[in-house]
């Protein structure tokens, strides 16, 4: 009962987006596994934020927040005396019209966290290792994926985002985009002009003897998949999976396309101010 009504107030209280990404956690509890002791920022539209978070066991992790990528959380470990702290996990929780997708990152880096009464100076290597998937869960309607299960589609869903923002960071001149609506705007009528309106699609997109293929109720021009894309992503682009990917995980592709952006901002000295409780 009490979860049912925690629930119903997450309903009032936020928006479809983040109420999809927050009630999967209140349902399973999990919400509750660990509290925040402290934050640190600069004012309450901080680009960068730190949580002080505390675990029944009262051992002690920093999640650093940005408000570019609020589906993106990185922990780290309590620094040692000398400020000295690792990297620990990127955590996900990015929710979408007809569920959400959950995972824990695993990632090997250092930084340095110092910490006193009124503030935190923080900086990360820039060298950043992601290693692997080790927790997830996926909601898609009313299916819950877990365990292994889960486990399997998110790290072929990540093996498929990493490929195209590959590509996508690998074309001269591509932006920096400063939020997920300007880059689904830059990149949708790139990635799939069949799903746009005619002024947006690119230019010569379709030319004259090009061959279509239908799937998920599409018809893909497969010339241009040929002639834009890499052999990697043809197959994934013409049987729709990629379009799932985006409508699912738009969030987690934005996030891997601008990772290196990320580290190299997350790498410069920041000092952050401890907010009054």
């Amino acid at each position: 009962m009490k979860q049912l009504l925690l629930f119903a107030m997450i309903i009032l209280l936020t928006g479809c987006t983040s109420l999809v990404e927050k009630s999967g956690q209140v349902l399973d509890g999990s919400a509750f596994a660990e509290k925040k002791t402290a934050l640190y920022q600069n004012g309450k539209k901080s680009p960068v934020k730190i949580q002080e978070m505390q675990n029944k066991a009262g051992e002690k992790s920093y999640l650093i927040m940005m408000q570019q990528f609020p589906a993106m959380k990185i922990r780290c470990s309590a620094p040692n005396s000398e400020g000295e702290m690792d990297l620990l996990s990127l955590e996900y929780l990015g929710g979408n019209t007809n569920g959400w997708n959950e995972y824990r990152l695993d990632l090997y880096g250092h930084g340095n966290l110092s910490l006193n009464n009124t503030s935190a100076t923080l900086s990360l290597s820039e060298e950043v290792e992601a290693v692997q998937i080790s927790w997830g869960r996926i909601r898609r309607y009313e299916n819950r994926l877990s365990g292994d299960e889960a486990l399997t589609g998110l790290r072929n869903r990540r093996e498929r985002i990493v490929a195209l923002s590959e590509w996508m960071n690998s074309i001269e001149g591509n932006p920096a985009l400063d939020s997920r609506k300007d880059f689904e705007n830059h990149w949708k009528p790139i990635l799939f002009p069949e799903t746009v309106s005619k002024k947006k699609k690119p230019q010569n997109w379709q030319q004259e003897n090009d061959q279509f293929s239908r799937a998920e109720d599409i018809n893909w021009n497969i010339s241009y998949t040929n002639r834009i894309f890499p052999e990697l992503l043809h197959e994934v682009r013409n049987t729709g999976t990629m379009l799932r990917d985006w409508e699912e995980a738009v969030e987690w592709l934005y996030i891997e396309y601008e990772w290196e952006r990320i580290m190299k901002l997350l790498s410069l000295e920041t000092v952050l101010y401890k907010a009054k409780r």
